[in-house]
């Protein structure tokens, strides 16, 4: 079960003005969600002591929204809230992300909703970004995007076409005719290589490492960065990667630089190999983990690097619940 949260207010005491607007707020709900009725469990709706000529459930009801329990409620009166406001909250059956809508003046109830939110999570392999920024983007109801994957795309091209990937001018050649898109299905990132849903086939240890190789060269790296600050630039999300707060986006506002031991990344990285069926070793995938640390680190274009103000965590000794509610935490104090 999912609950979906959603608010608007009324420039006055009226009943046509508060029939209209809490319409509004759950068409856009039912809209954006596209939720259907047979979804709903409950629609509860609560109202500001300011708001008296009319009862927010019965504009509910008579906007079409009557096949389910409709509850409401008087806000207690607080020194300082929002004048002449209306809250809703769906209960709804439904295991994806939902949406929440904020409207008219409650949009500064939640500014992480109403305006474009960057999240930066950068940090060397294994040290939990993937699995992070999923679950900040879930928690938050904004994308995830895995830069990672556009980068083992182009890794995967030159598999498939059997470049060598120390040959400049073969992967130019290759990226100067690739097609790379993102596309979100049920909340999940889907990574289309020419046309094609690859996103389970760039996941393989040969692609991973590779992909830290062909990202080194700078006309890789502007290719993908353009598409990323595109995407970024029109949606709220999660992005992880390795240069995310230092080249990507300078300028985003929430930036953390996630690391752990090399040897418990390792066996991060080997247990999560063994439930995909990949037969590798520990001592296999440590050497890979510090192959790639170095390369990274050094490589001229972009390094890995931590920004100057990104905040550093530590997940050797942190369950994914914990590094979860950390950065949950200091996302929460500045929105």
């Amino acid at each position: 079960m999912r609950a979906i949260r959603g608010a608007t207010t009324v420039a006055s005491d009226c009943a046509d003005e508060i029939k209209s607007a809490v319409k509004e707020l759950l068409d856009e709900i039912f809209t954006v969600n596209n939720l259907r009725l047979d979804e709903v469990v409950c629609i509860m709706l609560s109202n500001t002591s300011d708001i008296n000529s009319y009862y927010p459930a019965k504009a509910a009801r008579e906007a079409g929204y009557a096949r389910f329990p409709l509850y409401s409620s008087l806000e207690p009166e607080i020194e300082g809230s929002l004048a002449r406001c209306i809250r809703v909250m769906i209960l709804c059956e439904r295991s994806k992300a939902v949406k929440h809508v904020y409207l008219r003046e409650a949009k500064s109830l939640r500014k992480d909703l109403t305006k474009v939110l960057n999240i930066a999570i950068d940090g060397p392999a294994g040290s939990g970004k993937s699995t992070i920024s999923r679950i900040i983007a879930e928690k938050l109801g904004i994308l995830y995007l895995d830069t990672g994957a556009m980068y083992r795309a182009i890794a995967l091209k030159c598999v498939r076409n059997n470049a060598d990937y120390a040959d400049k001018d073969a992967v130019r050649h290759l990226v100067n005719d690739i097609d790379i898109k993102v596309d979100y299905r049920d909340g999940r990132q889907i990574t289309l290589l020419d046309g094609e849903d690859v996103s389970e086939q760039i996941r393989t240890p040969q692609v991973s490492l590779l992909a830290s190789y062909v990202s080194a060269y700078s006309f890789v790296r502007t290719k993908m960065v353009e598409l990323q600050r595109e995407i970024a630039s029109k949606f709220s999300c999660v992005l992880d990667g390795r240069d995310i707060g230092t080249n990507v986006l300078p300028d985003c506002e929430f930036k953390f630089y996630l690391t752990a031991a090399p040897d418990v990344r390792a066996k991060r990285r080997h247990l999560e190999n063994l439930s995909k069926g990949v037969e590798q070793s520990y001592e296999e995938v440590l050497k890979e983990i510090e192959e790639r640390d170095f390369h990274d680190k050094n490589r001229a274009v972009a390094p890995l690097k931590k920004a100057v103000d990104a905040t550093e965590v530590d997940t050797s000794d942190m369950s994914i619940d914990e590094v979860a509610s950390l950065l949950l935490s200091k996302i929460e104090e500045k929105i």
